[in-house]
């Protein structure tokens, strides 16, 4: 039986068909998978996600497989480092926004246990709201 895609999905492209079949809307509960998309998305802004597939592998290496210790100590030199990476997308603002935003997630981690409990309490645990 062929697995049924969204129209979206160009079945041509395996990396889109990959990431529908094994990720897309698929619920999650670990944090460091979590922290990886919310980073992800915000380096897809005013891109097309296929960019962000492509240059994933790329993000682990430079961003230190988005571990979120090593990301919120990153100073200016680590951030002009990145600056010249040409396997991420080479924005200063969105690059600093990685390292606010494992602030963040850190700091809602410490406030509620982990960042899946705090997320999931939004729609009660469930997948039916």
């Amino acid at each position: 039986m062929e697995k049924k895609r969204c129209f979206w999905v160009p079945l041509d492209n395996p990396l889109y068909v990959a990431y529908h079949d094994d990720e897309w809307g698929l619920p999650v509960h670990d944090d460091h998978t979590l922290f990886e998309m919310l980073i992800l998305e915000g380096m897809q802004a005013g891109l097309s996600w296929i960019t962000i597939l492509r240059k994933r592998e790329g993000y682990r290496r430079a961003f230190d497989n988005f571990d979120i210790d090593s990301i919120m100590s990153y100073g200016d030199e680590k951030v002009e480092e990145l600056m010249k990476n040409p396997e991420i997308i080479r924005n200063r603002l969105k690059i600093n926004a990685v390292i606010q935003n494992a602030k963040a997630f850190r700091m809602i981690q410490n406030q509620h246990g982990s960042f899946d409990k705090f997320i999931w309490s939004y729609v009660e645990n469930s997948l039916c709201g």
